[in-house]
This record gives structure tokens, sequence and C-alpha cells, in this order.
């Protein structure tokens, strides 16, 4: 009997050690307001810093965009392991504000909704001014969940110059057969008065701005997904164009199940698309 309580204190300390031990080993988040010139707003985003950081260095970043509807902290409530991956591969992660329908364009129709030079150029330089970066497109990524993969391709692809590797989840690639959806016509116009506008601003419309191996690439998506169709065309036409990138698919639908799971494998991808270039 007094064997079988002595085995149990050790188990109840060794559980409190463990405890202890996660809760020290953690990265640290800050929520953080920037403000944008472009649009004359104050801005939120969660920064994630690895427990690494205090250790000194400099680190990549990893941009990671919220879907139509959401906020800047929806990845940290929805997904809060997304610390652990930030610790486990020594990189930042920065969740900004993409508003409820940006895009993450600059809109040509509203001089409120300019995400495409908040995320690409206003936050990038407010990060890297504020936080021990690797402050160059070798040290930053960026990638998010349907709007918001559509906006880290349509980001890194116009702005190869601030990024140097990019993803998509679930994202909705071509906006073009969904013109009554997810108020895209408020921020471009209706298709068919400004039919331009919608290939202009659609990822499948510029993939003439890509050459081979200039940007690294990951695309996944869900085999149940709406998004699933235009996921497919994008990647046989990177494939046509012979513009290297990953490609994932399984069965998955709409959801945060499905992007929970992607951003373990796009996490990885990044570390390590970031240590390739660390070893140059």
């Amino acid at each position: 009997m007094k064997l079988d309580n002595i085995m149990r204190k050790i188990g109840i300390i060794f559980l409190l050690f463990n405890l202890f031990v996660a809760t020290i080993s953690s990265a640290t988040v800050d929520t953080v307001s920037i403000h944008s010139e472009k649009m004359g707003i104050e801005s939120k985003a969660v920064v994630i810093k690895p427990l690494s950081y205090e250790s000194g260095g400099e680190f990549p970043v990893l941009y990671l965009l919220h879907g139509y509807g959401g906020r800047y902290d929806g990845w940290i409530n929805r997904v809060p392991s997304i610390q652990e991956l930030s610790d486990q591969y020594g990189m930042m992660i920065v969740c900004p504000d993409g508003s409820i329908g940006s895009w993450y364009l600059d809109s040509p129709v509203d001089s409120t909704s300019q995400y495409e030079t908040f995320v690409s150029k206003e936050l990038t330089a407010w990060i890297d001014s504020h936080y021990k970066t690797v402050a160059s497109r070798e040290g930053r990524a960026i990638t998010g969940l349907s709007m918001g993969g559509h906006g880290g391709l349509y980001l890194a692809f116009r702005n190869q110059e601030q990024f140097g590797a990019c993803g998509s989840m679930s994202g909705g690639v071509d906006i073009r057969p969904f013109p009554n959806r997810w108020e895209i016509s408020k921020r471009i116009g209706i298709q068919h008065d400004f039919p331009e506008r919608w290939e202009e601003y659609s990822v499948m419309g510029i993939l003439h701005l890509l050459t081979p191996d200039a940007l690294k690439i990951i695309i996944d998506c869900g085999t149940e997904d709406f998004f699933f169709q235009v996921n497919e065309r994008l990647h046989n036409e990177l494939l046509y164009r012979n513009i290297p990138h990953d490609y994932i698919t399984r069965p998955g639908a709409h959801n945060w199940d499905y992007w929970s799971n992607s951003i373990k494998y796009q996490a990885l991808f990044f570390s390590d698309y970031f240590r390739s270039h660390r070893q140059k």
C-alpha cells in the first residue's frame, strides 16, 4: 500500500514537472498594432516568437493569413499548436488582419482596402524594424487559408523581392468562377463590367510573372473542398509552365480540421527553405 502511494506521488511529481517544462519551453505571443499609411488605419497582428528568440541572432518570418470573415487572431485561437511549430523550427510567425473580405488586394474601387501594400510593404517593414528578423526575401515566407491562400500566392507572385517562398491551403486561387461570392465584386467591381480586373487580381491570371525556381511554392487542398477544382487547374498550369512546386491533396473539406493538419506540412516546407539559405 505504501509502495502504491509512493508511486502515485512520483507520478504526480512527474506530471507537474512536464507541465512546468511545457510552460517555460514555449513560444511567446505578442498582439501588436501597425499603422497603415496607405489606408490611414491601425491594424492588429499576432506575432509569435520562438523560445530561442531570446538567445540572440536573427529569425526568419512566416506570414500566416486568415480567410474570408476571419481576423488576425483566428489562427492562434483555432490552432494554438502553431506556437509549437514556431519553437520547433526556430521561426517567427506573424498573423496580420486582412479585414473581412479584402482578398489581400489593393482595391481599385475601395481606398480603405489596400491590403497588398499593407501586408507586403508596410507590415513587413514594421516587423523588420521592431523584431530581430532575417530582413530579406530569403527570410520571409507567406501562406494562408482560403482567401488567405489566394493572398499567400498573389502577394508573393507580385512581390518577389519581398518573399522567397509562398503557399496556399484550400486557397481561392482563381476568383473568376465565383462572381457573386465573398464580396469580391466590392473590391474590384462587377465581373461583366470589369472582366480584365477579374483576370489581373486572380492568382490564375498572373502566372506570367513566374519563372522556374524564382519562388518556392507549396499548394494544398482537400478533395472535398469547393476550391479543389481551381487548385487542380492551377497545379496543371504550373506543370505546363515548368514552374516547380509541391502539390498536396488528400481527403478533406474546407475546415479547421484540414488546415490544422496542413500547417504542419507547410511549416516544415518553409523551415527547409529558410535552412537552405542559412547554410549558404
